[in-house]
């Protein structure tokens, strides 16, 4: 298959089946890259970071990053637009028609059903992100854990987490001081 037309069906399949967001499709957009090898487990990683650091929708990003590695700048406007057009659709369609059946009981019933799902999806997605980031390599007792766990990453984690919620620092202001942290634990310490 043309890998432009792969990137674009790969990415609209992602596209549609993201419900709750750009969090939401973190397990889905991983499966589909590392599967076709366009990026191993960290580069997903890397990707998100770099997503949620830049401006614009997560999703998006993803699919620009990912499309442009694989093919170019037409390779990024290609998965950008997968995943853009059945969100288009999607809107377009629930725009029209949700006002008036947004209180069916079938509706409700999707609604409902959907929560939970896009909950724990958001869920899985930090897991796998605090798995790698932290670098937990598996249950196999505490000792084995603690050695396995990198220090500073939970350091510039906890301070992010203080930061946010105890102090009240602006998330952009944030991203900085972590980024700084990151360079004076991983580059000088």
């Amino acid at each position: 298959m043309n890998i432009l037309l792969e990137l674009f069906l790969v990415f609209a399949k992602i596209g549609l089946f993201t419900i709750g967001g750009g969090y939401a499709m973190i397990p889905l957009i991983t499966q589909e890259i590392t599967q076709r090898n366009w990026l191993t487990l960290e580069g997903v990683i890397d990707i998100i970071a770099i997503s949620e650091m830049t401006p614009g929708p997560f999703a998006i990003n993803s699919a620009t990053f990912i499309g442009i590695q694989q093919a170019g700048l037409i390779g990024g406007v290609a998965a950008t637009m997968g995943v853009a057009t059945p969100s288009f659709i999607i809107v377009v369609v629930v725009a029209r028609y949700f006002t008036r059946f947004k209180d069916h009981h079938i509706v409700q019933g999707i609604l409902s059903g959907l929560r939970p799902a896009v909950i724990g999806l958001i869920a899985s997605s930090t897991l796998m992100i605090a798995q790698n980031a932290f670098y937990i390599t598996g249950w196999e007792g505490w000792a084995k854990l603690l050695s396995a766990v990198d220090w500073r990453s939970i350091a510039i984690f906890a301070l992010g987490l203080v930061g946010i919620i105890k102090l009240k620092i602006h998330p952009a202001l944030m991203i900085i001081i972590s980024a700084a942290l990151g360079i004076i634990f991983f580059t000088w310490l």
